[in-house]
């Protein structure tokens, strides 16, 4: 057994890596991280219910997710114009977030509804596009091969453009922006780092393949993180949360760290090899089971 004074969890060493492994290699398929788990695994079985386990959650994305990143560029599917974009709008509401987060919703009992209904809204918009849509698959490159690569990707004022598999996608470049804002805010609070939203948002609304939109979720995900997690130790050694202590567990939020860089790299090596409604299915049912977990718990007590 181990002990975590900051967040007072006590548990065996193995077992945070070992479920941050899982988690991570499943949900980062489609782009996410899988701090959307983290935390509520943290808070329900660790029982770390303070606003530190937001930013404990921000570091197990800042250590994990640079597996997973540099697994999708190294295959040519992060596409770095659509990342920029991302990042641009998330990293000032993630601090908008955080400062919601300790001024708020300190109180568990109000978080955690409000958590749910954020991950119940993500869980909509995949359901509905995985009854929708099919999904169509990898085209071949050649006899027997396999095309995974982002080409002519770029961005301008009016959208980011770039083509796959011989087919051109664009999304608006400001509708990026501000729909990046406010998941910025929601990661900020919830600590996620915005890139559990944004990725569906991707996918379903937008119609972007999830096997180039998971790179550049991860990447927006891992600036976003590492931002917010100053804003909170900032908020804490200054004391503007005044008695609500806003700092980080940083050897718990490492541990889950090695466990998720681990999952994240060899999730991000399958992606390729699963269809993509079974991604999203996956990742459908692993949000819907949370929310609903939280949102219950909000009308029981």
């Amino acid at each position: 057994m181990i002990d975590f004074p900051v967040s007072g969890v006590e548990t065996y060493w193995w077992f945070p890596p070992l479920v941050a492994f899982a988690v991570s290699c499943l949900t980062s398929t489609g782009g996410l991280s899988g701090a959307f788990l983290m935390l509520p695994f943290q808070v329900s079985v660790l029982g770390f219910v303070g606003p530190g386990v937001s930013p404990t959650n921000l570091i197990y994305n800042v250590i994990g997710i640079p597996g997973g990143a540099y697994r999708y560029h190294r295959e040519g599917r992060m596409v770095w114009p659509l990342a920029w974009a991302i990042i641009l709008g998330t990293v000032p509401g993630m601090a908008l977030g955080a400062v919601a987060r300790v001024t708020l919703l300190p109180n568990p009992a109000v978080f955690k509804p409000f958590a749910g209904l954020v991950l119940a809204f993500i869980g909509v918009r995949l359901l509905r596009d995985v009854i929708r849509r099919t999904g169509a698959p990898p085209k071949p490159n050649g006899p027997g091969k396999l095309t995974f690569a982002v080409e002519n990707a770029r961005i301008d004022r009016h959208a980011v453009t770039y083509r796959f598999q011989d087919a051109d996608y664009s999304v608006p470049t400001m509708k990026v922006l501000v729909l990046s804002l406010l998941v910025g805010i929601a990661g900020g609070a919830y600590g996620i780092g915005g890139g559990a939203v944004i990725a569906p948002f991707l996918v379903s609304v937008w119609g972007l393949p999830v096997y180039t939109v998971a790179g550049a979720a991860l990447l927006s995900t891992f600036v976003g993180s590492v931002f917010g997690v100053a804003v909170y130790w900032l908020l804490d050694i200054t004391a503007l949360t005044g008695t609500v202590q806003a700092a980080p567990d940083w050897l718990l939020g490492a541990m889950l760290g090695i466990g998720g860089i681990a999952g994240m790299y060899v999730g991000a090596r399958l992606q390729r090899y699963m269809p993509a409604r079974l991604i999203k299915a996956l990742l459908t049912l692993f949000l819907m089971f949370v929310a609903i977990r939280y949102i219950v718990e909000a009308f029981l007590h």
